[in-house]
């Protein structure tokens, strides 16, 4: 896949517009954020780690000198952090919010809510986020970006154990925040413009090397190989910014949805029962938050 080609095919210009992205210095944040700055786009970098932060800016601006970038500290597992971040926001709104942000295999914590943080960070965080910015975002012709992932397919949802505390699983307790997260903002939007839910497929980054240290070792060469770079899986996220997805849409690579260029698809893997069911589950978490 040409990167250029894809960016002059599926992408503009984003000089005037201010992209907020959280999660934006892991390794698709980071390839993503390249892409921005080479658009034109002004950032706004929402993470927990603000050297990191900085770094990535000081390392950007001095490829792109003319580039508007800041900071501002986002923990998306500390619900009054995203409480206070949503308010800012809420009066100085970007023009596109990327919720980017994930974890996976990491020690699990009930967070101040009730839930475990891979519930919050994943799902309940930016959800609460994007609900109360939705029409802000939409009045100013913006868009919502939701990373989600294939991992969604791995389980369904269960309304005894809503953040599968009860799991050990990592793949089940990812996929089902993920499945939260998706079918909870088609339900939100339920068609409207302002949407876009994208996937990078399989990709070399953080959430990828959580296996052991020797396993690990012997995989990362070949996994570098095998699947999409940060640089290339970020394209689909980039495209995201460019293109609404109706309800149950998606945005991610062609091929399985594993490689190659960006591709819009329909998803059948969340009965119209259990979509509800999530909606609902939703809608009374955040009225709690």
């Amino acid at each position: 896949m040409n990167i250029q080609k894809c960016l002059s095919k599926n992408t503009s210009s984003l000089s005037g517009k201010v992209v907020a992205i959280s999660g934006s210095t892991g390794g698709l944040g980071q390839a993503l954020c390249e892409h921005l700055a080479t658009l034109g786009a002004s950032l706004l970098l929402l993470d927990r780690n603000e050297e990191k932060a900085r770094r990535l800016i000081a390392r950007l601006t001095a490829s792109h000198p003319a580039l508007k970038a800041d900071f501002m500290r986002l923990d998306l597992a500390d619900i009054e952090c995203v409480r206070s971040v949503t308010d800012i926001l809420c009066e100085q709104t970007p023009d596109y919010i990327i919720f980017n942000a994930g974890i996976y295999h990491v020690p699990r914590f009930q967070c101040a809510l009730g839930y475990n943080n891979i519930f919050q960070v994943n799902f309940l965080s930016p959800y609460y986020m994007a609900r109360r910015l939705k029409s802000h975002v939409q009045a100013r012709g913006g868009r919502i970006v939701a990373v989600g992932s294939i991992a969604h397919n791995y389980s369904k949802i269960d309304a005894g154990d809503v953040d599968f505390s009860t799991r050990r699983q990592s793949s089940k307790v990812y996929g089902n925040s993920k499945r939260y997260l998706m079918f909870s903002l088609y339900g939100l939007f339920d068609g409207e413009a302002g949407l876009s839910v994208v996937h990078p497929g399989i990709t070399f980054t953080n959430i990828t090397s959580h296996y052991p240290k020797l396993i690990f070792a012997i995989i990362k060469h070949p996994m570098k190989v095998i699947f999409m770079s940060p640089k290339k899986a970020s394209l689909c996220l980039l495209y995201g910014l460019f293109s609404d997805c109706g309800k149950n849409q998606w945005i991610g690579p062609a091929l399985f949805d594993i490689w190659g260029r960006p591709k819009k698809k329909m998803l059948r893997t969340c009965k119209a029962s259990e979509a509800e069911q999530i909606c609902a589950i939703a809608d009374d978490i955040y009225n709690k938050t």
